[in-house]
Formats: C-alpha cells, sequence, structure tokens
C-alpha cells in the first residue's frame, strides 16, 4: 500500500480502538501447526508492517526481524507455511500490549508447553 493510501486510512479510522496481534493464539497456532516459519504483519499492509517470528522450532530474536502490529484499520494477521489467518485481540482486552509488543513471556510459555 502507498504511503498516502496507508495516511488517509489512518485519518479515517482516528478515534478507533486498536487491534493488537494476538501473540498468545499464534503461540497456540504455531504449537498446533508445527510450521517451518510463522509471519506477522497487517492486512494490506505486509510491506511496511511485517516480518518472520518464527523458524526451525523457535521464534525469531527481536532484533533479527521487524513487525509492527497494531492498527484501527489494517486487521493483525499470522501466516504460516503460506497460509494466512487474522490473529488480533482489540487493546482493551490486552492493554499492556501494542505495536511493538514482541513475543510476550505468555506466548513464550504457551510455545513451551508451560502456558495456556
Amino acid at each position: 500500500m502507498d504511503t498516502m493510501s496507508a495516511y488517509l486510512r489512518g485519518q479515517i479510522s482516528r478515534g478507533r480502538e486498536l487491534m493488537v496481534f494476538d501473540w498468545d493464539r499464534a503461540a497456540r497456532r504455531i504449537k498446533e501447526v508445527h510450521p517451518k516459519s510463522a509471519s506477522a504483519g497487517l492486512a494490506g499492509d505486509w510491506e511496511w508492517t511485517g516480518g518472520e517470528i518464527y523458524r526451525d522450532g523457535k521464534p525469531i530474536p527481536q532484533e533479527e526481524t521487524y513487525t509492527y502490529l497494531a492498527s484501527t484499520w489494517a486487521k493483525p494477521q499470522l501466516e504460516m507455511d503460506s497460509q494466512i489467518e487474522y490473529c488480533y485481540k482489540m487493546q482493551s482486552e490486552t492493554p499492556d500490549w501494542d505495536a511493538k509488543t514482541y513475543f510476550p513471556q505468555s506466548a513464550l510459555d504457551i510455545l513451551k508447553g508451560v502456558g495456556k
């Protein structure tokens, strides 16, 4: 998506609640599917927001990837082995998570098999 279109969508949706990437759901899905690779990004804007988050059985260190995973207009998505699904919560459900959140402890626990 071009910069002007993204800007206009942001202006139109100003005041709406943020949709944030659901790291816990992503961790559960990764455990279920066992993908070789998983990525996360915003629908319609992957070029600027998406990045690989999981490869070969473990999370990619945050400093080795880039993601921006919250928006008022673009729904966060999880991609595993070329299959894409929506994967988000409203920020009011997870007030400590935002666009910069990356594998919070709860998601890491799920991947390790010690969380819900």
